[in-house]
């Protein structure tokens, strides 16, 4: 395994926060931030001549005429322009990373499907080549819908970059620590923490403790952004505030390199001789960020029954139908339960959405056994699914005391769209065969006795 490369050839922002590289808070914001002094330039944003002799570059998150609250875009200062980071392309094959629209014909995706956590390899993997597609859904080329993957890295990337113009990508850690070097600044990444790199920015991958395991959803849609809270009001579930954006970080580098490009589902390369983290200071609100899943301040029922696990999502990509996401981002964490008389777990349910889970830690209370940290689970659109008998046994009969749920992070991506297995989950992945097999024993309780509970 590759070890960590020093950041003795980076310009970092000096920021007064006591970290390695130095964070802004905030979601959405407009930033601003410099790696050397007055290379941002004020009032202005295309000025005749930057200082350094220093290229101003538009990166557009959105497209020019969307709505003031949606338009995204940052200004770059940057070394070089990015056409100088272009080449001659040809393809390359990533075999593993698939993109919608992606329907195997020999895969049925229409189940209840689980499986135990990709055990770690003792190949060379990098963030690419590392990339395990478990399911797509929608279009790419329409740019709706997302896919899931599961991370497995054992290499840093040298001197080879990358970049993603199909989609932004979140990333959920489950187990080891990776660092981020992107064209605005550097991110690293552990367990308990989401990141989000936005479409077309471009980074390479470091191993600081390995192997690494992960989740990611690649969003081709909207991009995500903190939910509506309507009644809950402007507190609680995941506040702005608690949003890391790094500051400026560039190295001017003479080195040939590797830039690899995602490109309606389709991998292509080209060699250049420099870095092409070059920017050297920005502004603007489109820009990587990182959050800490602690952070997230859970709200629930307080006296009775058990409200919709919509209000536990974090992050929301919409869709054009108002109130039905193409992504929703959903985190259960440890929390209190207090409700009375009320069957506590997740309830038995048939949903509009299809929901894909994976565990980052503990024990997920409506499936004690076998939904184990690292692994996944997959309920499709309009498949039911629930607690298993022993959950529902255990919670039926439970003296209903004030509880505190604890050892125990899972997460929910959720889309409007349903979700095709690839053939790597099929017939690769470590798929629980008998999954379906964890509802068998639950019993018949109805006799007809009036009163019966």
């Amino acid at each position: 395994m590759n070890t960590p490369t020093s950041l003795k050839h980076f310009t970092i922002a000096l920021q007064n926060t006591g970290t390695t590289t130095g964070y802004m808070p905030g979601f959405g914001n407009d930033f601003e931030t410099e790696a050397l002094p007055d290379a941002l330039p004020q009032k202005m944003n295309s000025p005749q001549k930057v200082n350094y002799g220093l290229y101003g570059e538009q990166l557009s998150g959105t497209a020019f005429t969307a709505p003031g609250h949606q338009n995204e875009r940052t200004w770059c200062y940057r070394i070089r322009p990015s056409v100088k980071h272009s080449g001659r392309y040809e393809r390359v094959d990533v075999p593993n990373w698939k993109t919608a629209p992606h329907v195997p014909d020999n895969v049925v995706s229409l189940g209840q499907y689980r499986w135990d956590p990709l055990p770690f390899s003792e190949q060379d993997l990098t963030w690419i080549s590392g990339m395990h597609t478990m399911t797509t859904a929608g279009d790419v080329n329409t740019q709706v819908g997302m896919a899931s993957h599961v991370y497995l890295v054992t290499s840093s990337m040298d001197d080879t970059y990358f970049y993603s113009a199909d989609s932004e990508l979140m990333i959920v850690p489950q187990s080891g620590k990776l660092r981020f070097f992107t064209e605005l600044g550097i991110l690293d990444l552990a367990p308990q923490e989401i990141a989000i790199i936005p479409r077309g920015l471009v980074y390479r991958v470091e191993v600081v403790e390995g192997p690494a395991r992960g989740f990611v959803c690649e969003n081709y849609g909207q991009k995500f952004a903190l939910p509506n809270r309507g009644p809950i009001g402007a507190n609680c579930l995941a506040n702005r505030r608690d949003f890391k954006t790094p500051v400026a970080a560039f190295e001017d580098r003479e080195v040939a390199s590797q830039l690899i490009i995602k490109w309606c589902g389709q991998f292509h390369q080209t060699t250049i001789g420099h870095s092409p983290l070059d920017v050297v200071a920005w502004h603007g609100n489109y820009a990587p960020c990182k959050y800490d899943l602690t952070a997230f301040c859970p709200v629930g029922a307080v006296l009775f029954d058990h409200p919709d696990p919509s209000i536990f999502t974090v992050l929301t990509a919409p869709s054009g139908i108002e109130g039905t996401a193409n992504i929703d981002f959903v985190l259960f964490r440890d929390r209190w339960n207090v409700a009375e008389n009320t069957f506590r777990p997740p309830w038995y349910h048939k949903n509009i959405m299809s929901e894909l889970m994976g565990n980052i830690y503990g024990e997920y209370d409506a499936k004690p056994q076998g939904f184990v940290p690292g692994g996944m689970s997959l309920h499709n659109m309009m498949l039911p699914h629930g607690p298993d008998n022993e959950a529902f046994e255990k919670a039926s009969n439970a003296e209903l005391e004030p509880q505190k749920l604890t050892d125990t992070m899972s997460f929910m991506f959720e889309t409007r769209f349903p979700q095709h297995l690839t053939e790597f989950a099929a017939q690769k992945a470590p798929l629980q065969e008998t999954y379906i097999d964890c509802w068998s024993d639950i019993e018949k309780k109805f006799d007809g006795t009036p009163g019966k509970k």
